[in-house]
């Protein structure tokens, strides 16, 4: 199905087709483009306009363009436009003009991706629904989601990071969601804000871009000084607002939550409605509260609540985000080693989310070479927390769910306040780097073994996950 012709792009970009052109997808990667693509010939890392030539031999149906690049044929379907990026950010607006689709923006210090990827499930059985593939959420990756965007969809969930101050704001007004959501607020980033307000308030920004009787909806279990910043702003900004989370207060409110071997029971009472109970097929109080908020956004947007909740179940955890499998280390005993990958992101919030997944599970006694199964968290440096960071990676030491967690391994000089801060007989390995900790795989774990591989991406304790994969077979 057409995306785009070329009359459409240029009239949404201002800019000159040299042919007639339709495009059925747009794509700023070469490695990935397919047939029918835009390319969008973007300036990051290299210029994208060097790889014109490559894209258009790949099938794609034109390219994005400021000019003509060297070896480019003067008949080749091109857009040019004055600015690659502005004409990207243009093609978003014009394809979230021509919809009817309602909109859901979602942002948060924790969950964004998590939220967004539950609402797809959630939606998508109610409507034809639009996402982005991966966590495509700054200055590039709204643009594009949106330029990706088919005229026909119903629902539409627009994930929003940052880095920095001032950069949720324009990327929601681009978007102009129906229903924006703060999944929390919490110490991500810090090193580029004075404090966690200041991060409240760049959260906060979303709701800015809300279109007229739009719904603000934010996760009320943040420290007060927060709260008050996202709920003034969710006021000022929104026609409605609710609050999710445990608090009396919340229209949404959490109530009890079990977490058991993979499976989080949630029991929520909604203010107008009553109580609601819904089951996760993963681990997670994070998911929990994330999970309800979803719920909340899918009746603000219309949806169904009750088949939400059902629906619910089918979600799964994305790709290092807390994806658990079975490494297989003897197939012929059946012996298994119990696997969280949790290692894309990190901050304290999130770290205490999962080391209470990792205290949930059991380990099985009985089956590796050490008799009785342990709890074992393998953890990366948790970056960009500012001035504080060292004794932000010590207090873990001081984290209640590490009295059932058996053994740590660290890996990064900040893991080195923890690794210092644990008592002895906690300590296992540590190292600088993490590709020293995953060539000590074989000796991290054993049969019967839940592990968390939890740490920021730069840590790349990734490699750790990697390393343990490769003690055996993925079952799971």
């Amino acid at each position: 199905m057409t995306l785009w012709t070329s009359a459409e792009a240029a009239a949404a970009t201002g800019g000159q087709a040299t042919t007639d052109w339709a495009a059925t997808g747009v794509s700023i990667d070469t490695r990935t483009i397919e047939t029918g693509d835009l390319f969008v010939a973007l300036k990051a890392a290299r210029d994208g306009h060097d790889f014109v030539q490559m894209a258009l031999d790949k099938g794609a149906a034109a390219a994005l363009v400021t000019h003509r690049p060297e070896g480019v044929a003067e008949d080749a379907p091109l857009l040019i436009v004055d600015d690659v990026l502005s004409g990207l950010e243009s093609l978003g607006a014009a394809a979230r003009a021509r919809t009817q689709a309602k909109v859901l923006a979602i942002t948060g210090s924790v969950g964004k991706t998590s939220a967004k990827e539950m609402a797809r499930v959630v939606l998508s059985h109610q409507g034809r629904t639009h996402a982005a593939e991966a966590s495509y959420n700054n200055h590039w990756g709204v643009p594009l989601t949106l330029a990706r965007m088919p005229q026909d969809t119903e629902f539409a969930i627009i994930e929003i990071g940052m880095s920095n101050p001032g950069e949720i704001e324009p990327l929601s007004r681009l978007a102009r969601p129906h229903v924006a959501l703060v999944t929390t607020v919490a110490a991500a980033h810090l090193e580029a804000f004075e404090d966690l307000t200041g991060i409240a308030r760049e959260k906060a920004s979303i709701f800015k871009g809300l279109e007229d009787a739009g719904t603000a909806i934010y996760n009320s279990d943040i420290p007060a000084d927060c709260l008050e910043v996202v709920e003034a702003a969710a006021w000022e900004a929104a026609k409605i607002a609710f609050r999710v989370g445990a608090d009396e207060a919340a229209q949404y409110r959490l109530g009890n939550v079990q977490l058991a071997d993979g499976t989080t029971i949630v029991e929520a009472d909604l203010r107008d409605i009553g109580p609601l109970m819904f089951k996760l097929n993963t681990a997670g109080r994070h998911f929990a509260a994330n999970g309800l908020a979803i719920l909340a956004a899918t009746r603000a947007l219309g949806g169904d609540l009750v088949q939400g909740a059902l629906d619910l179940g089918l979600w799964q955890p994305p790709a290092g985000r807390g994806t658990l499998e079975h490494v297989t280390t003897d197939p012929a005993r059946e012996e298994t080693v119990a696997l969280i990958d949790d290692a894309f992101n990190a901050n304290p919030t999130s770290m205490t989310a999962a080391l209470e997944v990792l205290a949930s599970y059991t380990p099985v006694d009985n089956v590796g070479h050490v008799v009785k199964g342990r709890r074992v968290a393998i953890l990366g440096d948790m970056l960009e927390l500012g001035a504080d960071e060292m004794a932000m990676h010590a207090a873990i030491a001081d984290n209640p769910h590490m009295t059932d967690i058996h053994l740590v391994h660290c890996a990064g000089p900040r893991m080195r306040a923890l690794y210092d801060a644990l008592p002895e007989e906690k300590r296992g390995a540590y190292a600088d780097i993490a590709s020293d900790l995953a060539g000590q795989a074989t000796r991290l774990v054993d049969a019967g073994d839940v592990v968390l591989v939890k740490g920021s991406k730069g840590s790349k304790v990734s490699l750790v996950v990697d390393a343990i994969r490769k003690l055996g077979h993925p079952d799971g």
